[in-house]
């Protein structure tokens, strides 16, 4: 399975995750198909985020210990579990940073570099390559979430604003910003 049809499920798929979480609320043993479902995308998301491999797996293990943890709390909101999943991460991998005050580091693979180069329209070089990292450096920690979110993992702007508690409009509009603000530190 493709990292893409994680975050592109079909109504059919959503539903029979929505019978899942809902036998798992029941019983916390029915929530291992959900932890093999997404697991590995889970520690993706945040071995990037941390490039730490042990605190990555500590991280994950905490995400999916609150999630079964407060599961009862999961409301569907018309997007994949994952959703919710990816939020709890992304608050894990603040607190990290905040319990370490380690500042974040940005993991880009060959694949992610010419996406990016794509959406600014600039050609794939090593001079480009070396301005593109500096223009990330540069960005705030929650401009840099958004453009990985969209550019570098294709999320839909209605699970950006899911995971950031915003709604979808407000996801588009931060996004374009943050884009916009990565093409300006790229051109200094």
């Amino acid at each position: 399975m493709s990292s893409t049809s994680l975050y592109h499920q079909s109504d059919t798929r959503i539903q029979t995750e929505l019978q899942i979480i809902e036998r798992a609320k029941r019983d916390p043993k029915d929530f291992a198909p959900l932890y093999n479902q997404y697991h590995e995308s889970i520690f993706r998301y945040v071995v990037k985020r941390v490039n730490d491999s042990d605190l990555a797996c500590d991280i994950t293990s905490n995400v999916f210990v609150k999630a079964i943890t407060n599961l009862q709390k999961y409301e569907f909101r018309g997007v994949p579990f994952s959703s919710w999943l990816f939020r709890i991460a992304k608050s894990e991998v603040y607190q990290s940073f905040r319990d370490q005050k380690a500042k974040r580091t940005v993991s880009i693979d060959k694949v992610t570099i010419v996406q990016v180069f794509e959406e600014l329209n600039l050609d794939d070089d090593e001079e480009n390559k070396a301005k593109l990292s500096r223009a990330l450096r540069r960005i705030n920690e929650k401009e840099l979430a958004l453009i990985e979110m969209r550019y570098f993992e294709k999320r839909s702007y209605r699970e950006i604003g899911e995971i950031i508690s915003v709604t979808e409009n407000n996801a588009k509009v931060k996004t374009f910003r943050a884009l916009q603000k990565l093409k300006v530190l790229f051109k200094e």
